[in-house]
């Protein structure tokens, strides 16, 4: 099952995003799957990290002055950064498309892209992909620094199905609940992989989006998580930060404004979502082999 990296190379600091990046895997294996983290490597795309490639990757992220960053790559960069030999981390979008490609099924991450908060024309490109890639993406709902009701909009518009795993709300990756529902809520791995069956089986293009909370024991509370995005919001719009650059700066403040919880919830929902996403990845074969 896939894994994405944009996480090691513009999520998260150096060495933090390298013990996560190890974490997730692990969880992967333990649940008896086998990770495929996506990448950029020297202009070639690689579907499964080696432990040194992503110690690598991640090191390349540090704020050292003497290293060449990674680049963050999205579906409309990767022919340009395949040409000119860039190594770089996957967005959902460009993980999604390169797990297609080599037949995977089930792809793991934190949080998709979506709508941003005051700027409607700026739409993460995941979205797109979403609507269009038929896999199953298991996160915790959108990230939170975002117009959820607009993504559920934009997401229903393209045809992607929204699933709540274990609950009927939309989950607000901090925090466990958003107040939107969900289009369907589901329990089991067994639940998830037969709507993945019916989507193959109707031939239509759109991914299945689990949703999944953040486990409980580090969620935020909504109204905490509310006040420290509308601060970090404002922020950015005062530095006029635009761009790609407002996902990475924003998350950034999250962490500072709650004294590092919001990174641990983030950290705590990535592991969780890749067990759920291993379990599923396990009843997809089940599902092949009752065929």
């Amino acid at each position: 099952m896939a894994l994405e990296s944009a996480l090691i190379t513009h999520g998260l600091a150096y060495p933090a995003n390298l013990k996560i990046a190890r974490r997730v895997e692990d969880a992967v294996r333990q649940e008896g799957a086998i990770p495929a983290t996506i990448a950029l490597l020297n202009g070639e795309p690689r579907v499964g990290l080696s432990d040194d490639d992503l110690a690598r990757l991640a090191s390349l992220a540090a704020d050292d002055p003497s290293t060449r960053r990674p680049r963050k790559v999205s579906l409309r960069d990767l022919p340009m950064a395949l040409a000119q030999g860039a190594t770089g981390g996957t967005t959902v979008a460009a993980t999604m498309h390169l797990a297609h490609l080599v037949g995977l099924e089930v792809f793991a991450t934190g949080g998709i892209g979506g709508v941003h908060r005051g700027h409607p024309e700026d739409v993460s490109a995941d979205l797109t992909a979403l609507g269009s890639i038929p896999i199953t993406v298991v996160c915790s709902g959108a990230k939170a620094i975002l117009d959820l009701p607009h993504t559920l909009e934009i997401l229903e518009t393209n045809g992607v199905p929204v699933v709540g795993y274990g609950t009927e709300e939309f989950p607000a990756f901090y925090s466990q609940r958003s107040g939107l529902k969900v289009d369907a809520a589901v329990d089991t791995p067994g639940a998830v992989a037969r709507m993945a069956r019916a989507r193959d089986d109707l031939a239509l293009p759109a991914a299945l989006l689990v949703s999944v909370p953040v486990p409980q024991g580090e969620a935020l509370p909504p109204e905490e998580a509310e006040a420290a995005i509308a601060q970090a919001t404002e922020e950015a719009e005062r530095a006029e930060i635009s761009g790609k650059d407002v996902t990475p700066f924003l998350l950034a403040r999250m962490v500072a404004l709650t004294d590092g919880r919001a990174q641990r919830a983030n950290e705590a929902l990535l592991v969780n979502n890749a067990r759920v996403a291993a379990r599923i990845a396990q009843a997809l074969i089940e599902t092949e082999s009752d065929a």
